[in-house]
């Protein structure tokens, strides 16, 4: 019985610890740091995938131009089909 008392205990601590760190953090970092993150990320995404459509675009232009599929260019160049 006493074991398991321990183990509540140490369990309730550690959380009591991760709660604190957590508050920390937010203190730390603040609201705005993070929507600041959040829109910077956004902004990745959207260069990637303004890049990622162009690069289509260019594959299927040499797939029609060289009488292949985008399929067979992507094997041939070892890209991915997935993303």
């Amino acid at each position: 019985m006493s074991t398991s008392k321990d183990a509540n205990k140490s369990l309730q601590e550690e959380r009591d610890r991760l709660i604190s760190e957590i508050k920390r953090l937010e203190s730390e970092l603040g609201e705005a740091e993070a929507q600041s993150i959040v829109n910077r990320h956004i902004k990745l995404l959207h260069n990637y995938n303004e890049s990622k459509d162009a690069a289509q675009a260019l594959i299927g232009k040499l797939a029609v131009a060289t009488g292949t599929t985008v399929r067979e260019l992507h094997r041939k160049y070892g890209l991915s089909s997935e993303d």
